[in-house]
């Protein structure tokens, strides 16, 4: 599933191309990509006929393109955009044919730019923006803006305070200059579930995902299961940190591509992989200490982590009173 560097990547790949430009056409070819859109086909060409593109705004996995009428008032509204578990947005020029994506040595099946077309955006200029998915989890939708309940600039990318109405629960990212990252830390200090879904809750940090979760745990040398509680304000702090240094590595090389399903909009992959520590390497040598790694699998999801790095922490035991 792309999580915040991927989708961070397709934000920059489509913005320049976009940005500016009038929908002229929507080409809807899947209704079940637009399954949230309240209204269905016929409200979503309405909201985007003759609409203008004026912002690419990200905040976590989530896109949204803010909306102008055609005399350049904002609409009020955002038209919504998740990659879900496959979802790739694809710019294609006027007359342009689409390419197979080459895949990753690892990889499995392609999504296939025609079959799995999806929607598509067609642009003033000729651009077609085509969402592409395999499996059909992502979408696209508008949704009323509403402002950020901390009063900040809404997200990375976005001119004011508004946001999404279905993304206002969304915490905000690492990446996102307006994030209070002592209050963030706080917040994973105040629960006692295991640091790693603390770390996946989007409600508290967003953009997270399986990925980065493990190698920012395995920088911190911090177990997966360590409750929340017990991290005391500087290792949760040194924990996003890492985080954050670890998304922003693997920007600089285009995202984590594992298999075919991401890739940026022009079809290429990212080369992460290559520099990750502890995630999808059961068996290696831990790069600091030289013990195999482990891989676990806790509620469905799996966990790499060196197991002399990063020990299990529980909370003390208070003393039973004397009696």
């Amino acid at each position: 599933m792309p999580e915040l560097p991927e989708v961070e990547v397709v934000r920059r790949g489509l913005a320049p191309r976009t940005v500016g430009r009038t929908v002229a056409e929507v080409e809807l070819l899947d209704a079940r990509i637009i399954r949230r859109q309240a209204g269905g086909a016929d409200r979503l060409r309405a909201a985007l006929a003759g609409t203008t593109l004026t912002a690419l705004v990200r905040r976590g996995k989530f896109l949204w393109w803010r909306l102008a009428d055609p005399d350049g008032a904002d609409t009020g509204e955002a038209l919504m955009g998740h990659l879900g578990m496959s979802g790739q947005l694809r710019v294609r020029a006027s007359g342009e044919a689409p390419a197979l994506a080459p895949a990753p040595a690892s990889a499995g099946p392609a999504s296939d730019p025609l079959r799995h077309r999806r929607l598509s955006l067609h642009l003033d200029d000729g651009t077609r923006i085509d969402l592409i998915d395999q499996r059909l989890f992502g979408g696209l939708w508008t949704s009323e803006l509403v402002d950020a309940a901390d009063g900040r600039t809404a997200a990375l990318g976005s001119p004011d305070a508004l946001l999404p109405a279905e993304a206002a629960h969304i915490g905000r990212d690492l990446l996102d200059p307006a994030l209070d990252l002592p209050a963030a830390a706080r917040a994973l200090r105040a629960r006692r579930a295991g640091i790693k879904s603390l770390l996946l809750n989007q409600q508290l940090v967003s953009g997270i995902g399986n990925i980065y979760a493990d190698e920012a745990l395995w920088a911190a040398r911090v177990r997966y299961d360590t409750p929340g509680e017990v991290l005391s304000q500087r290792k949760a702090l040194q924990l996003l940190r890492e985080a954050r240094t670890v998304m922003e590595r693997a920007l600089e090389v285009g995202g984590t591509s594992f298999d075919a399903l991401y890739v940026n909009v022009d079809g290429r992959s990212g080369y992460f992989a290559r520099s990750l520590s502890a995630y999808g390497r059961e068996g290696e040598p831990c790069p600091r200490c030289g013990t195999p790694l482990r891989r676990v699998v806790s509620m469905n999801r799996s966990s790499h982590f060196c197991p002399r790095c990063q020990r299990r922490r529980t909370p003390a035991v208070a003393p039973s009173p004397v009696r």
